[in-house]
């Protein structure tokens, strides 16, 4: 079925991660990764994430599930790497190529950590050809 009009969608004003603990979440997306915090209502806070807003809802146990993996884009995925084990998070899979793009030779490295609510999230970094690690 054809749509009658054109439909033109913008970049993503929201995303939202179900939680165990705001104040422990807050603590982490606030302090840890330094994320302006936004406001907190009740069970609910949000930071911003240039520009997006990152909306955190906490959830019982038994409603709790984990949510898509936010891919954070740096220039420098070793430097992050190496500042968020400073800060003390948890990170699972060391900086590393996972694609590169056969037109452009431009390698797509990612590396990923947890949130301590049993989320996943990611360190993005697009690198041109032949660049050297950062």
């Amino acid at each position: 079925m054809a749509a009658s009009t054109d439909l033109r969608l913008g970049s993503l004003g929201q995303v939202s991660l179900h939680v165990r603990e705001v104040a422990r979440a807050e603590r982490f997306y606030g302090e840890t990764l330094g994320l302006p915090h936004v406001f907190t209502f009740g069970d609910l806070a949000f930071f911003d994430m240039d520009g997006t807003r990152l909306y955190l809802h906490r959830k019982d146990e038994d409603e709790w599930q984990p949510g898509s993996i936010l891919y954070f884009r740096v220039d420098a995925i070793q430097a992050a790497w190496d500042e968020l084990g400073r800060r003390g998070v948890e990170r699972t899979d060391e900086p590393h190529v996972i694609f590169v793009h056969p037109d452009s030779g431009t390698e797509e490295w990612m590396a990923f950590f947890e949130d301590g609510e049993g989320n996943t999230l990611a360190l993005l970094e697009q690198r041109p050809p032949s660049a050297t690690e950062k």
